[in-house]
């Protein structure tokens, strides 16, 4: 019985030790993992964001009053899991060309959409689930081929991780392979400011392509 006990209490601890030196090797083994995106000098909002905030007001509110960064507990962690998943099965991937399509701007909750669409409906389902306004911030990027592609940045007290459609899992921004360009600003969601240049190490390349309409 006491050999049994003794066996038990052993596989935990190296059960235990298993994952946390598999979350240390997802973050890289070091600090850089927790640096959090600069921002650098204010400029222009991409265009269909303005449009977006004529359309959605609500969505580009601002509260002085919230925290500009969520605690990366096991329960916010599963929700952000479980949405970047839903909104990604649930929005067929479409490029948006001319025509009717890009005229309609981004949109929140389509059956098919671009990269704009599934990082505005991120959003908006965070929002609902009550996370503050001033923690999910949308960012330009370009992917490695070189087209504008846009994310959403979720900042947490472990560091600044992305929500994408062209990926399931949620990574540090700095294990991304893209490069880094504007970001919203966390302070007033209508404004955006460019992102300092950080020389970053990248991971995989993209899977699917959906342009950014900026």
């Amino acid at each position: 019985m006491a050999r049994h006990f003794i066996a038990m209490v052993l596989s935990a601890a190296l059960s235990g030790a298993m994952l946390a030196g598999t979350a240390y090797a997802r973050s890289g083994g070091s600090s850089e993992s927790f640096t959090p995106i600069a921002e650098a000098s204010p400029t222009l909002a991409p265009f269909q964001h303005v449009k977006f905030c004529l359309r959605y007001p609500s969505e580009c509110k601002s509260n002085p009053a919230e925290s500009n960064r969520i605690d990366l507990t096991p329960q916010n962690s599963e929700l952000l899991h479980r949405v970047n998943h839903q909104v990604n099965a649930e929005i067929s991937p479409m490029i948006k060309t001319r025509g009717p399509e890009l005229d309609a701007g981004w949109t929140i909750s389509p059956a098919a959409g671009d990269c704009n669409d599934y990082a505005v409906t991120k959003r908006h389902e965070l929002l609902r689930k009550g996370l503050p306004a001033k923690a999910l911030r949308l960012s330009v990027v370009k992917t490695p081929s070189g087209i504008g592609h846009l994310v959403l940045v979720v900042a947490t007290t472990s560091g600044d991780i992305v929500l994408d459609n062209l990926r399931e899992s949620v990574l540090p921004w700095q294990q991304t392979d893209y490069r880094w360009l504007k970001i919203q600003s966390a302070s007033d969601a209508r404004f955006w400011y460019e992102i300092k240049v950080r020389n970053i190490s990248t991971s995989r390349a993209a899977r699917k392509i959906h342009v950014a309409n900026r």
